[in-house]
């Protein structure tokens, strides 16, 4: 039986072929083995058709447990904090406010056009007194959830971030506190099934070098290993991404902030009925067998904010 996912070009199936070790005449074998370990799961309401099970597998290198595991803390961590992980209400206001702000950005054309998806994102873009950084989150969340379900560049190669701080303000990092930077981290290493190509910090200031060297000193070895910071040297950041990838206001080709914020609204309004039908799925702490349970309070914590930096 064939799996009713998107065909994949030539190159990419040959990506996933070498690197994610996918057997195409095993997949719908592999599909469906998952998607029974799912249906004999009683706590979780998952997603089980073919593509989105496919990008896990993906993800996870054909790992069925570790698939197994990335779903059930993907469902788990959704629903036990569901305002830093999801959208709870495709029709607020307030989030259609936050989605034409544009924080984060996906760019049309993968790196080298057959690569990595590029995400482009301005943590100092939104009034730090008016919203959150956990609705600026739930909003970055479930649009990079849509990327296993439509984004096969994003699933098979991975995501490349570029952080621009232009803006960053104390206000932004008084935001950001230590336990925010294990829910994003833990959420990204462990229950994310697209990998993390790397991350350039650009335009940073003075603000953001303190808050990052505490940061920094949170997030796991292999997580520090792929930022890079360069300043306001955009020569520097040419070297990893060829200038011709980046948006137009940094020399770029990949379109102006509002036509990029437009494409966000467009892909938020083609897939509205999607995100609306995520509120069906997620865990049911009181059916989850005996043992398998984690403490993600113990390890997120209630630690403080960055409020003792001096920002004079």
């Amino acid at each position: 039986m064939t799996p009713q996912i998107r065909p994949l070009s030539a190159n990419l199936q040959r990506i996933a072929i070498e690197e994610l070790n996918e057997v195409p005449e095993r997949l719908d074998a592999d599909i469906e083995t998952l998607r029974t370990w799912l249906k004999q799961q009683p706590h979780l309401r998952a997603r089980i058709d073919d593509q989105f099970l496919v990008a896990f597998l993906r993800g996870c290198k054909f790992s069925l447990e570790k698939a197994k595991s990335k779903l059930d803390k993907f469902y788990t961590l959704r629903t036990r904090y569901p305002d830093f992980y999801t959208i709870r209400d495709v029709d607020s206001q307030r989030l259609h406010e936050l989605l034409r702000l544009g924080v984060g950005l996906r760019l049309p054309r993968p790196l080298h056009d057959d690569g990595p998806r590029i995400i482009y994102v301005r943590p100092g873009s939104y009034a730090a007194d008016k919203y959150t950084f956990e609705e600026i989150m739930g909003v970055s969340h479930a649009l990079s959830a849509l990327s296993l379900q439509h984004d096969d560049y994003a699933v098979i190669y991975g995501c490349l971030l570029i952080l621009d701080f232009s803006g960053y303000t104390a206000a932004h990092l008084l935001q950001f506190t230590p336990s925010i930077v294990k829910k994003m981290s833990v959420f990204a290493e462990e229950a994310m099934p697209i990998r993390d190509k790397g991350r350039h910090m650009i335009n940073t200031n003075a603000v953001f070098e303190r808050g990052f060297n505490l940061m920094h000193s949170l997030l796991p070895a292999k997580e520090q290993s792929r930022i890079s910071v360069h300043g306001s040297n955009l020569e520097s950041l040419y070297k990893h991404i060829p200038q011709k990838y980046l948006p137009t206001h940094l020399g770029g080709e990949q379109g102006t902030i509002e036509e990029l914020k437009q494409q966000t609204w467009d892909i938020f309004t083609e897939q509205r009925e999607y995100l609306r039908a995520e509120a069906n799925y997620g865990v049911d702490e009181t059916l989850r067998p005996a043992g398998q349970s984690c403490d993600y309070e113990s390890i997120f914590g209630v630690d403080g904010s960055f409020r003792k930096l001096d920002f004079d």
